[in-house]
Protein backbone atom coordinates (compact mmCIF):
# COMPACT_ATOMS: atom_id res chain seq x y z
CA UNK A 1 0.00 0.00 0.00
CA UNK A 2 1.36 3.29 -0.97
CA UNK A 3 1.42 5.83 2.11
CA UNK A 4 0.14 8.76 1.38
CA UNK A 5 3.11 12.06 1.08
CA UNK A 6 3.57 14.32 3.66
CA UNK A 7 1.85 17.89 3.27
CA UNK A 8 4.17 20.59 2.51
CA UNK A 9 3.69 22.51 5.51
CA UNK A 10 2.58 26.69 5.17
CA UNK A 11 5.23 29.30 4.36
CA UNK A 12 5.58 31.65 7.17
CA UNK A 13 6.12 34.16 4.49
CA UNK A 14 2.40 33.51 3.33
CA UNK A 15 0.85 33.34 6.42
CA UNK A 16 2.04 36.49 7.50
CA UNK A 17 0.75 38.42 4.42
CA UNK A 18 -2.34 37.41 5.53
CA UNK A 19 -2.45 38.80 8.86
CA UNK A 20 -3.16 42.15 7.51
CA UNK A 21 -6.50 40.98 5.93
CA UNK A 22 -7.50 38.47 9.04
CA UNK A 23 -7.20 41.70 11.40
CA UNK A 24 -9.35 43.82 9.20
CA UNK A 25 -11.93 41.06 8.91
CA UNK A 26 -11.92 40.77 12.50
CA UNK A 27 -12.47 44.00 12.88
CA UNK A 28 -15.34 44.33 10.76
CA UNK A 29 -16.73 41.80 12.81
CA UNK A 30 -16.26 43.42 15.97
CA UNK A 31 -16.65 47.27 15.11
CA UNK A 32 -20.19 46.39 13.45
CA UNK A 33 -21.20 43.83 16.52
CA UNK A 34 -20.14 46.21 18.89
CA UNK A 35 -19.29 49.95 18.48
CA UNK A 36 -16.14 51.65 17.75
CA UNK A 37 -16.06 52.98 21.55
CA UNK A 38 -16.53 49.22 22.87
CA UNK A 39 -14.47 47.00 20.67
CA UNK A 40 -11.10 46.35 22.52
CA UNK A 41 -7.85 45.85 20.58
CA UNK A 42 -7.27 42.49 22.19
CA UNK A 43 -10.80 41.12 21.31
CA UNK A 44 -9.64 41.91 17.85
CA UNK A 45 -6.19 40.35 18.00
CA UNK A 46 -7.88 37.04 19.56
CA UNK A 47 -10.68 36.94 16.86
CA UNK A 48 -7.97 37.33 14.52
CA UNK A 49 -5.73 34.59 16.19
CA UNK A 50 -2.79 36.57 16.97
CA UNK A 51 -1.27 38.36 19.58
CA UNK A 52 -1.73 42.07 20.33
CA UNK A 53 1.66 43.33 19.72
CA UNK A 54 0.78 41.28 16.58
CA UNK A 55 -1.81 43.91 15.44
CA UNK A 56 0.22 46.73 16.67
CA UNK A 57 2.91 45.98 13.79
CA UNK A 58 0.39 46.68 11.21
CA UNK A 59 -1.94 49.06 13.23
CA UNK A 60 -0.38 51.13 15.80
CA UNK A 61 -3.71 52.39 17.27
CA UNK A 62 -7.64 51.01 17.03
CA UNK A 63 -8.65 54.62 14.98
CA UNK A 64 -5.52 53.68 12.25
CA UNK A 65 -7.17 50.17 12.91
CA UNK A 66 -10.82 51.65 12.18
CA UNK A 67 -9.49 53.84 9.02
CA UNK A 68 -7.60 50.67 7.89
CA UNK A 69 -11.61 48.87 7.79
CA UNK A 70 -12.93 51.54 6.02
CA UNK A 71 -10.72 51.80 3.33
CA UNK A 72 -11.03 48.30 2.55
CA UNK A 73 -14.65 47.96 2.50
CA UNK A 74 -15.53 51.07 1.10
CA UNK A 75 -13.27 54.32 0.00
CA UNK A 76 -11.15 52.13 -1.57
CA UNK A 77 -13.49 51.39 -3.91
CA UNK A 78 -13.82 54.47 -5.13
CA UNK A 79 -11.02 54.30 -7.77
CA UNK A 80 -12.96 51.93 -9.51
CA UNK A 81 -16.59 53.44 -9.46
CA UNK A 82 -14.73 56.61 -11.18
CA UNK A 83 -13.77 54.78 -13.55
CA UNK A 84 -16.90 52.85 -14.11
CA UNK A 85 -19.14 56.39 -14.16
CA UNK A 86 -16.31 57.55 -16.63
CA UNK A 87 -16.64 54.33 -18.73
CA UNK A 88 -20.46 54.19 -18.81
CA UNK A 89 -22.04 54.20 -22.44
CA UNK A 90 -25.75 54.19 -21.07
CA UNK A 91 -28.07 56.82 -19.96
CA UNK A 92 -28.30 58.95 -16.76
CA UNK A 93 -30.95 57.32 -15.24
CA UNK A 94 -29.60 53.97 -15.94
CA UNK A 95 -26.66 55.20 -14.57
CA UNK A 96 -28.99 56.07 -11.37
CA UNK A 97 -30.60 52.73 -11.26
CA UNK A 98 -27.49 51.20 -11.50
CA UNK A 99 -26.06 53.12 -8.78
CA UNK A 100 -28.72 51.69 -6.35
CA UNK A 101 -28.07 48.36 -7.24
CA UNK A 102 -24.28 48.36 -7.46
CA UNK A 103 -24.59 50.17 -3.89
CA UNK A 104 -26.80 47.14 -2.56
CA UNK A 105 -24.75 44.16 -3.75
CA UNK A 106 -21.02 45.42 -2.59
CA UNK A 107 -22.39 47.87 0.53
CA UNK A 108 -25.84 47.30 2.21
CA UNK A 109 -26.04 43.75 1.73
CA UNK A 110 -22.42 43.21 2.93
CA UNK A 111 -20.93 43.24 6.36
CA UNK A 112 -19.45 46.55 5.62
CA UNK A 113 -23.35 47.91 5.96
CA UNK A 114 -22.72 48.65 9.61
CA UNK A 115 -20.07 50.92 9.18
CA UNK A 116 -22.71 53.88 8.46
CA UNK A 117 -24.63 53.13 11.38
CA UNK A 118 -21.73 53.01 13.59
CA UNK A 119 -20.84 56.66 12.35
CA UNK A 120 -24.12 57.84 12.74
CA UNK A 121 -24.14 56.80 16.60
CA UNK A 122 -20.83 57.05 17.32
CA UNK A 123 -19.88 60.33 15.26
CA UNK A 124 -20.41 62.73 18.11
CA UNK A 125 -18.45 61.11 20.54
CA UNK A 126 -15.08 60.15 18.26
CA UNK A 127 -14.89 63.63 15.51
CA UNK A 128 -11.78 62.29 14.53
CA UNK A 129 -13.14 59.28 13.00
CA UNK A 130 -16.30 61.46 12.23
CA UNK A 131 -14.30 63.71 10.24
CA UNK A 132 -12.08 61.33 8.47
CA UNK A 133 -15.29 58.66 7.45
CA UNK A 134 -16.48 62.60 6.40
CA UNK A 135 -13.46 62.95 4.03
CA UNK A 136 -13.21 59.35 2.82
CA UNK A 137 -16.75 58.21 2.26
CA UNK A 138 -19.57 61.12 2.77
CA UNK A 139 -17.80 63.67 0.36
CA UNK A 140 -16.45 61.05 -2.54
CA UNK A 141 -19.63 59.38 -2.86
CA UNK A 142 -22.17 63.09 -3.02
CA UNK A 143 -19.34 64.00 -5.70
CA UNK A 144 -20.12 60.30 -7.84
CA UNK A 145 -24.15 61.25 -7.73
CA UNK A 146 -23.02 65.02 -8.20
CA UNK A 147 -21.23 64.10 -11.89
CA UNK A 148 -23.73 61.68 -12.51
CA UNK A 149 -26.74 64.60 -12.16
CA UNK A 150 -24.81 67.07 -14.05
CA UNK A 151 -24.01 64.99 -17.06
CA UNK A 152 -27.77 64.20 -17.18
CA UNK A 153 -28.68 68.21 -17.11
CA UNK A 154 -25.83 68.48 -19.58
CA UNK A 155 -27.33 66.25 -21.92
CA UNK A 156 -31.21 67.69 -21.67
CA UNK A 157 -31.75 64.10 -20.11
CA UNK A 158 -32.74 65.97 -16.29
CA UNK A 159 -34.34 69.07 -15.96
CA UNK A 160 -31.98 71.79 -14.07
CA UNK A 161 -31.80 71.42 -10.58
CA UNK A 162 -29.78 72.25 -7.27
CA UNK A 163 -26.88 70.04 -7.22
CA UNK A 164 -26.09 70.69 -3.52
CA UNK A 165 -29.72 69.07 -2.51
CA UNK A 166 -30.00 66.77 -5.16
CA UNK A 167 -27.68 64.33 -3.76
CA UNK A 168 -29.66 63.58 -0.26
CA UNK A 169 -32.84 62.57 -3.15
CA UNK A 170 -30.01 59.45 -3.68
CA UNK A 171 -28.30 59.31 0.09
CA UNK A 172 -31.23 59.67 2.36
CA UNK A 173 -32.77 56.25 0.88
CA UNK A 174 -29.22 54.43 1.46
CA UNK A 175 -29.47 55.94 4.57
CA UNK A 176 -32.85 54.95 5.50
CA UNK A 177 -32.33 51.40 4.13
CA UNK A 178 -29.34 50.78 6.48
CA UNK A 179 -31.96 51.91 9.31
CA UNK A 180 -34.52 49.57 8.35
CA UNK A 181 -31.84 46.67 7.85
CA UNK A 182 -30.54 46.92 11.47
CA UNK A 183 -34.17 47.76 12.88
CA UNK A 184 -36.70 45.73 10.36
CA UNK A 185 -39.40 44.54 13.36
CA UNK A 186 -39.56 48.43 14.43
CA UNK A 187 -39.15 50.22 10.87
CA UNK A 188 -40.60 48.12 8.69
CA UNK A 189 -44.64 46.77 8.23
CA UNK A 190 -43.66 43.67 7.15
CA UNK A 191 -40.00 42.84 7.84
CA UNK A 192 -40.35 38.82 7.04
CA UNK A 193 -41.24 39.66 3.47
CA UNK A 194 -39.72 43.44 3.02
CA UNK A 195 -37.61 43.45 -0.60
CA UNK A 196 -34.48 45.73 -0.60
CA UNK A 197 -34.08 45.40 -4.49
CA UNK A 198 -37.86 46.77 -4.68
CA UNK A 199 -37.21 49.27 -2.20
CA UNK A 200 -34.55 50.21 -4.10
CA UNK A 201 -36.38 50.36 -7.67
CA UNK A 202 -39.25 52.09 -6.33
CA UNK A 203 -36.73 55.18 -5.17
CA UNK A 204 -34.77 55.19 -8.55
CA UNK A 205 -38.32 55.57 -10.41
CA UNK A 206 -39.37 58.01 -7.93
CA UNK A 207 -36.57 59.85 -8.53
CA UNK A 208 -35.86 59.51 -12.11
CA UNK A 209 -39.87 60.66 -12.76
CA UNK A 210 -38.68 64.39 -10.84
CA UNK A 211 -35.59 64.19 -12.33
CA UNK A 212 -37.18 64.64 -15.75
CA UNK A 213 -37.77 67.81 -17.72
CA UNK A 214 -41.41 69.36 -17.26
CA UNK A 215 -43.61 69.67 -19.70
CA UNK A 216 -43.63 73.65 -20.43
Amino acid sequence: MSSIPPQPPVKRGRRKQARPGELLEAALDLFVEKGYAATRVEEVAARAGVSKGTLFLYFPSKEELFKAVVRENISGRFGEWEQTLASFTGTCSEMIEYAFSAWWERIGSTKANGLGKLMVSEANNFPEIAQFYRTEVVLPGQELIRRIFRRGIESGEFRDIDLEYAIYLVQAPLMQLDLMNSSRVICVVNPDNFDPHKYLKMHADNLLAGLRPRAA
